[in-house]
């Protein structure tokens, strides 16, 4: 269980890695003359804040949404990995540890999805 665990934490981190670099790759390729304006705080574009949004600049092949998608892959590896460790206490019929791993797995989500949060 160990070692798929940490194949699926490595597979995520290099998915985010080369999702995160494709897109600022595009992202460098369309603006890479303008100047940047350090005066002025903008905040993020209402594409920005919500998991579609995100997934339709991404889609749009638009470079801030890939670099989003990448940032969206890393914060889900670690779920991902939580919720994997579910199955494998389940399989291992170790009870206590389904119950505090499925605890664990229920703030994740929450403190993600849920208490007001623009996903």
């Amino acid at each position: 269980m160990e070692e798929i665990i940490g194949n699926l934490l490595r597979a995520g981190v290099i998915l985010s890695a080369v999702v995160v670099s494709f897109g600022g790759s595009i992202y460098l390729t369309r603006h890479y003359s303008q100047h940047a304006d350090y005066r002025t705080f903008h905040g993020e574009l209402p594409d920005f804040t919500s998991i579609r949004g995100i997934l339709h600049s991404a889609y749009g092949l638009h470079g801030q949404g890939f670099i989003q998608l990448g940032l969206l892959l890393l914060i889900a590896t670690p779920v991902a990995r939580v919720a994997f460790s579910i199955w494998g206490f389940a399989e291992e019929h170790d009870r206590m540890y389904v119950i505090f791993t499925v605890i664990v797995l229920a703030v994740l989500l929450y403190s993600l999805l849920g208490a007001g949060s623009a996903f």
